[in-house]
């Protein structure tokens, strides 16, 4: 073959690959692509580096000396632990002044289906439009996840964006909610949102358990039916749900719900929360309810965890960390440490570094570019006196997420700056 013929050849291979990169960067194009080329490559890092089962807690815990490090919680043989409140939960949600009624069904915004990892900014999105937003999912994950192949994104951050881009409306978020507190927004016309856990259908690498974190907007109930309406950014919407299936996959991540509501709303919101307007009894009341559950059934992993959660907002950390081993010893999904990071706080804080170590391991197997769990990675190093190489995860997961200032922070304390 003569040269003129190869450099032709060549010149259309470059030509080729210039126009592939340049169809890529088509945004459509990119987001189908994107995330097959990620979960080729995740498939590809378990066929070499196979999961298998989660660390479970040491018998005894190693005790670290170095000193302690200010930090701010990012925007949430078998041990034995003996709960210490009383059994049942001393609190209970204000009752209603009048029956609500037998159904509700809210208008529903109008649907569009997440893209890859995004259900908690395509959710929110669907929440905001029910109160006349005009954006979309890609303007909140731009702010808060911008990186397409950030897996998680918490509460905490979604009601960051709401109250720093859409400041016309009040959110918070409380924990240990119930069927009944859903019903009482519902019935006052103000939907919610819930984060809960399920087995799903699609599996990512050999073994995988299936167990994901999803978001959901609940919009309408029927008691005749037993079933609510939400508004599921994947698989459609105006879906039907169970009371009992969607409480079994709430309870997951500690019953959790959003509210959003206009300024005028105030008034109606604070009744329906009643005695849990105030953030510090709802949590102890939610501390009680999964000591509760506990008791109940010992074997229950996520009462453990969320014994385990409740006691990091106190700062209880020994203790919480005692709930988290528990929780371990009896098993727990894959993907718990992508979305629920309350072991890392506990671990670092009870100087259980080894455990935290572990943890941290495990969940960059299941997440290799999970900011939190880069994070406590980091501090995890720092507390062994490695400071070279906490330095490189604190860098690592701010290149994960740009946003993340709890990565800025553990730069700035390491170079000096803390």
């Amino acid at each position: 073959m003569s040269t003129k013929r190869l450099s032709q050849i060549g010149l259309i291979l470059v030509g080729m690959i210039l126009l592939a990169i340049l169809v890529y960067q088509i945004p459509a194009v990119n987001e189908r692509l994107s995330w097959r080329l990620e979960t080729t490559r995740v498939l590809i890092a378990r066929l070499l580096d196979p999961v298998e089962a989660a660390p479970t807690p040491l018998p005894t815990p190693t005790p670290a000396v170095t000193a302690t490090p200010t930090l701010t919680a990012t925007p949430s043989s078998t041990p034995t632990l003996v709960p210490t409140a009383t059994p049942c939960p001393t609190a209970t949600f204000t009752p209603s002044p009048t029956p609500l009624p037998v159904s509700v069904l809210l208008p529903p915004p109008a649907w569009a289906k997440q893209t890859a990892n995004n259900c908690g900014p395509a959710t929110l999105s669907l929440y905001l439009q029910t109160y006349q937003w005009e954006g979309d999912q890609f303007d909140i994950s731009e702010v808060i996840k911008p990186k397409n192949d950030d897996k998680n994104v918490n509460v905490e951050e979604l009601v960051y964006y709401v109250r720093n881009n859409a400041g016309w409306l009040n959110i918070d978020f409380r924990v240990g909610g119930d069927l009944e507190m859903l019903k009482k927004f519902l019935a006052a016309g103000i939907p919610l949102m819930v984060e809960e856990g399920y087995f799903g259908t699609e599996y990512y690498w050999p073994n995988d358990d299936g167990w994901l974190g999803h978001y959901l907007l609940v919009t309408g109930y029927d008691d005749t039916t037993q079933m609510f309406t939400v508004q599921d950014s994947y698989l459609g919407a105006n879906r039907q749900i169970e009371y009992a299936k969607l409480d079994e996959g709430w309870k997951t991540f500690n019953r959790v719900f959003i509210y959003s509501y206009l300024p005028y709303q105030e008034d109606t919101v604070r009744t329906i929360l009643g005695p849990h307007w105030d953030a510090d009894y709802n949590r102890q009341y939610a501390l009680e309810v999964a000591q509760a559950d506990t008791l109940t059934n010992p074997q229950d992993a996520f009462a453990w965890f969320n014994v385990g959660s409740n006691l990091v907002y106190f700062e209880r950390y020994t203790e919480a960390a005692q709930a988290y081993d528990m929780a371990r010893q009896i098993g727990l999904p894959q993907r718990m440490y992508r979305y629920q990071f309350g072991p890392f706080f506990s671990y670092f804080h009870a100087n259980r570094i080894e455990e935290l170590m572990a943890v941290t391991k495990y969940a960059l197997q299941i997440t290799d570019n999970s900011e939190e769990a880069l994070l406590w990675q980091g501090w995890g190093q720092y507390r062994e006196g490695d400071t070279a190489a906490a330095l490189a995860s604190f860098n690592a997961a701010l290149a994960a997420n740009p946003f993340y200032t709890d990565a800025e922070y553990a730069i700035n304390f390491i170079n000096g700056g803390g």
